[in-house]
């Protein structure tokens, strides 16, 4: 079956006992983010919030709690696509396997978007901002955002929707400067296409027209964030993985999605920017207050009996973790042909994503020299240089012939065989002034920072233990050593005051341990709390608030992050 609608899908997840209704009036203002997220953390079902506080319209989260529920919603499509995608990467597969996918060209161009030309669900009725739900999901967050936005803009030099680009870019509706029911706050980031479509508008006297689609069919909402590969567009996408055409129309000039539950259209205002922000990320802390642009308000659309979708950001893992579990299954098969010598590429979840890479990579070079990182280093800058990866803070890459099993998603070992290996003194390659995410306050300015490329290849170095060597001291300030796993330990260091006083202790804490013999534990974290660093996953502790240059240091035995 397709949905036709976001209440389609509701419908059918009650049908099938994963759906919650909360039949009391609940506050935007906090409460409901806070049930969404005790649900969540319980793995628990769909939640559709019947009344929300100041608001005529109902709510639902947590559509993808739960990869089961993702997959689920998708059950009837997520095959096709997966064909589509495979001929994509390799369209010799036709004349192989014409059983399989001899239907993967019609899947594509049978969920063209189609024009609705006799009205559509979307123009049931208007409505003003302040009317809709006005979700804050955190205590210091700047006012109510949309957490799950579709933003479609165009391309004043390929007008046309297939050429638009649909992406996730978080909305404030309220709060700080911008004036009530008339003005939004967008916050796009680095490596976004609204990006460019941004500043040719800004060369240009027409207006720079946006739609905002909140809702619809589940595949829409996730189309907005999937990358994709070049000349298939978001909407082509949206209708595959609904086995539904998108439908669209024109009005006043606007594009809008004749199935979303709402519209907010309006004009992106050249060259005037408004505080955005505070908001609670996915980094685990807040992004601050910057001014982005400004989007003047034309209209709110709403469908009959729509729903207003929504989801709480935070620390992983999220609701959107789903989303970056489905783009695996989708896209891996395309990770060779983006960067060729490539095996294996993770994004890690619990380090936010963008942070932390795992990879595996081929060498193939010089196979009759002795075995050393060659290709792999090739193949990481290939990564670091393109679209949303480039925007990973640590890359782990490891050679496939060292071991023909590892596997990027068994984080543990991945990190047992990597350490095993690392030479301190080859394996570090960093770029110590560039680009970085925009919600990572770990660099030295706004999007300015370091990466780091860890990059091994070779036999075994070291037996990895989980007991501290004879002789082994702390300096003064310096506690609670904690194995996180073999070869990886956190000890407490004094509290962070400034970067200059805290360099010196790093390196009085290195000067400390160059008696002990530390061959078996090569990496080791100084942390706030290591009690907590060794109960975490370590790409949290890692990642998120590290500084890959300044903060890292090698000794002779030791290396410190």
């Amino acid at each position: 079956m397709s949905y036709a609608s976001l209440r389609d899908a509701a419908r059918d997840l009650e049908k099938h006992g994963m759906l919650l209704r909360i039949k009391d009036e609940v506050d935007p203002n906090l409460e409901m983010a806070e049930i969404h997220r005790q649900v969540f953390d319980r793995k628990g079902p769909a939640i559709l919030f019947e009344k929300v506080k100041g608001s005529p319209f109902q709510a639902l989260s947590n559509l993808y709690g739960t990869f089961e529920r993702t997959e689920f919603l998708f059950r009837h499509t997520l095959e096709r696509v997966k064909r589509v995608i495979e001929l994509k990467k390799d369209p010799a597969n036709l004349a192989k396997k014409p059983g399989r996918y001899l239907s993967a060209p019609f899947t594509a161009i049978s969920a063209l978007p189609m024009r609705s030309l006799l009205g559509a669900p979307i123009t049931y009725g208007t409505t003003t901002i302040d009317q809709l739900p006005q979700v804050k999901s955190w205590p210091m967050d700047g006012g109510a955002f949309v957490t799950l936005p579709q933003v479609y803009t165009t391309d004043p030099e390929l007008p046309g929707v297939m050429h638009s680009n649909l992406g996730m870019y978080r909305i404030q509706l309220s709060g700080n400067a911008y004036a009530p029911n008339e003005e939004i706050g967008l916050h796009y980031q680095l490596h976004r296409g609204i990006g460019v479509h941004h500043a040719k508008y800004n060369r240009l006297d027409e207006p720079f027209r946006c739609s905002i689609f909140v809702g619809g069919p589940p595949s829409h909402a996730f189309a907005a964030i999937m990358p994709l590969p070049e000349g298939l567009s978001e909407l082509t996408f949206a209708g595959m993985l609904a086995g539904r055409r998108f439908r669209y129309l024109k009005q006043d000039g606007y594009t809008l999605s004749a199935d979303a539950d709402f519209v907010i259209t309006g004009e992106i205002l050249k060259n005037v920017k408004k505080p955005e922000g505070p908001f609670g990320d996915h980094l685990g802390y807040y992004s601050l207050t910057h001014d982005f642009p400004v989007m003047r308000v034309h209209k709110v659309y709403h469908r009959k009996d729509p729903l207003w979708h929504f989801t709480v950001v935070g620390r992983p893992p999220q609701e959107d973790s789903s989303f970056g579990w489905l783009i695996h299954e989708l896209v891996a098969p395309l990770t060779p042909q983006e960067f060729p010598g490539l095996k294996e590429l993770h994004a890690v979840d619990a380090a936010g994503v963008h942070p932390l890479l795992l990879a595996i990579g081929h060498e193939r070079y010089m196979p009759f020299r002795e075995r050393v990182p060659e290709e792999i280093l090739t193949i990481a800058n290939r990564v670091l240089g393109s679209g949303q990866t480039s925007l990973a803070k640590f890359l782990f890459i490891a050679a496939s012939d060292d071991d023909p099993n590892l596997d990027t998603h068994d984080i543990p070992h991945f990190f047992h065989h990597l350490l095993e290996r690392v030479d301190w003194t080859r394996d570090l390659h960093f770029q110590t002034r560039t680009t970085i995410d925009t919600l990572d306050y770990s660099g030295t300015g706004w999007n300015a920072g370091s990466k780091v490329v860890i990059a091994c290849r070779g036999d075994k170095k070291r037996t990895l233990k989980t007991e501290l060597p004879n002789g082994f001291q702390l300096p003064p300030g310096f506690s609670n050593p904690q194995f996180c796993q073999p070869g990886i330990l956190a000890v407490t260091a004094p509290k962070f005051e400034a970067e200059k006083p805290a360099r010196e202790q790093a390196e009085q804490f290195c000067q400390a341990l160059d008696g002990p013999d530390l061959q078996h534990i090569p990496l080791i974290l100084l942390v706030d709390d290591s009690r907590f660093t060794a109960a975490t996953p370590i790409p949290v502790t890692m990642c998120t608030g590290y500084a890959p240059s300044p903060n890292t240091n090698t000794g002779a035995a030791a290396a410190r992050w």
